[in-house]
């Protein structure tokens, strides 16, 4: 039989210490509720934490290679749309010139199409200086490429060739002041604007490559992201399901020990029966 003593009750003090661990275990999951994670600090878990946070660094390294990728896009789209337009405008002119090959032709007829194959020709030079976005056009005179990021660690990176679609270019070969005033001057164009035609045809392809080699690992980018932040999640995350019945357990289980503590401490008071006579 334990001793009787007014000035140590083990049983309070075993109730204590049982109800403390349980308002710490209650605490513990009001915060994973509050907060919706398991591991909140390097406290809770200090290796998944370092984990966590290491994929996170990586996650807004991947941040930063998406924009990188996505302004890439954006440029090449921007070149890819003024070369396209340019195209169009070299038909245009293709055709002013046949026209104006026609030894039938009268000369103010001619005149008039001369005018309008000037006036598609410095639309051209138009067309080149307008291709810019952030700062970078892919088909002006002497444009570098693009880097554009491709992993998180700024090691790897995808380039995107300029395209100098400039009038007097390689790609480009119809002259920045190129004209006719005859029917002879006007046929000897059609060479250069047949190859100028395929050889801009030639430069939108690869361009068009380009773009979807940045979209496709812009995807990819996209689908690591969502994968890694999976992991994180799996990692820190808490099960709301099984924090809720826990909190209700851990509750119930308070309120018990509080009755416990309360049974405890009036323990001593039965010793006042021993000395009643």
């Amino acid at each position: 039989m334990a001793n009787v003593s007014v000035n140590t009750n083990v049983g309070a003090m075993i109730a204590l210490q049982n109800l403390n661990k349980t308002n710490k275990d209650l605490s513990e999951a009001q915060n994973r509720i509050n907060t919706g994670l398991k591991v909140a600090s390097a406290k809770d878990n200090g290796a998944v934490y370092a984990i966590a946070q290491s994929q996170r660094a990586d996650v807004a390294a991947l941040g930063a290679v998406s924009d990188s990728l996505n302004r890439a896009m954006s440029a090449v789209d921007v070149a890819m749309a003024a070369g396209e337009g340019i195209s169009d405008i070299l038909t245009q002119m293709k055709e002013l010139a046949l026209s104006a090959s026609d030894t039938g032709l009268d000369t103010v007829s001619r005149d008039a199409l001369k005018e309008d194959f000037q006036s598609l020709r410095d639309q051209i030079k138009k067309t080149i200086s307008n291709a810019v976005f952030n700062g970078i056009n892919l088909i002006e005179a002497g444009a570098d490429g693009i880097n554009a990021l491709a992993s998180a660690d700024g090691v790897n990176k995808m380039t995107v060739a300029a395209q100098d679609l400039s009038l007097g270019g390689t790609i480009l070969s119809l002259a920045s002041n190129a004209t006719f005033s005859t029917a002879t001057s006007a046929s000897g164009l059609l060479s250069t604007l047949d190859s100028s035609v395929k050889n801009v045809s030639l430069a939108l392809s690869r361009l068009g490559t380009s773009s979807k080699s940045l979209e496709a690992h812009s995807t990819f980018v996209s689908k690591l992201v969502d994968s890694m932040e999976a992991g994180i999640g799996n990692l820190v995350d808490a099960d709301m399901a099984k924090e809720s019945a826990k909190l209700t357990a851990l509750q119930t289980k308070q309120q018990l020990g509080i009755q416990a503590l309360s049974i405890a401490n009036q323990a001593p008071q039965t010793i006042l029966s021993l000395f009643q006579g």
